[in-house]
């Protein structure tokens, strides 16, 4: 089945490069006929986000600091100024200090749990009440989030806490827009190549540990997690609200390694 975006709207927060979740979505949004617009933070982002949307034909720049409700309302005026109204947002926006990203979960400090916590969880609260507002026919809002929100993954840290919050978020979100039509759901890759991963110790034994031991021996793919979210964001998904879409080979279903791949019985 081809599935047409052909007439919808969206907004696609959180693109840093060509290797970003964010893009992948975009592209595959892109490509089944939607029309986009971009977010960014601060001019280093914008440099790249520019040459990207540029080459879909998108025209709508905004900036949006997430931790500012001044450049969150000013980004949202203008989406509803040029288009009145939106069919789907992406939110693809995490942080936390790349130096907590290692070592022992316990030490995470109060100002980068806050601010974690913060940009990583509440901005999706903060972004789909106005999103939402834009969608007087209903809609889609998707976010991601990762399985070390639900498992220990080592040197996730207090991302997985701050994921956790995130899924919750979800769940509630749905529940109190679901009555408008507003479908909210989260989609969790497994480990991927980007530079939001690569800030995590660890993340190259990460991905081949996943890719090795998945039911598909294979992490998802761009274009994979992309196809997901068109799904989502399409009339296919109309009756999908609430929902962790997991696309990582099956990896969250696996208790152990594989028996090959297990230290030998001493």
């Amino acid at each position: 089945m081809t599935i047409s975006m052909s007439g919808k709207r969206g907004l696609v927060m959180g693109v840093a490069n060509e290797r970003s979740i964010a893009w992948g979505i975009a592209q595959a949004l892109h490509e089944a006929g939607a029309e986009l617009a971009f977010s960014y933070q601060g001019e280093q982002l914008k440099r790249r986000v520019e040459p990207l949307m540029a080459g879909i034909g998108s025209d709508i720049l905004v900036e949006a600091d997430v931790t500012d409700d001044a450049s969150l309302d000013a980004a949202f005026a203008t989406l509803a100024e040029r288009w009145g109204t939106i069919d789907f947002l992406v939110h693809a926006i995490a942080f936390s200090d790349k130096s907590e990203l290692a070592g022992r979960f316990c030490d995470t400090s109060r100002a980068n749990f806050q601010t974690s916590l913060n940009v990583s969880c509440y901005s999706f609260i903060d972004v789909s009440r106005r999103a939402a507002a834009l969608m007087p026919d209903g809609g889609s809002l998707i976010t991601l989030t990762y399985q070390g929100s639900q498992k220990v993954i080592p040197f996730y840290n207090v991302m997985g806490v701050a994921k956790a919050a995130l899924e919750s978020a979800t769940r509630y979100l749905a529940n109190d827009l679901g009555p408008q039509g507003i479908r909210v759901n989260a989609i969790s890759p497994g480990p991927m190549k980007t530079l939001a991963g690569a800030a995590v110790t660890g993340a190259r034994r990460t991905f081949k540990h996943a890719e090795t031991n998945a039911p598909l021996r294979a992490n998802a793919t761009l274009a994979a997690v992309g196809g997901t979210a068109v799904w989502l964001c399409s009339d296919a998904g109309a009756f999908t609200s609430g929902e962790v879409v997991h696309v990582d080979g099956g990896y969250h279903i696996i208790g152990m390694p594989r028996p090959d791949m297990m230290p030998p019985a001493t």
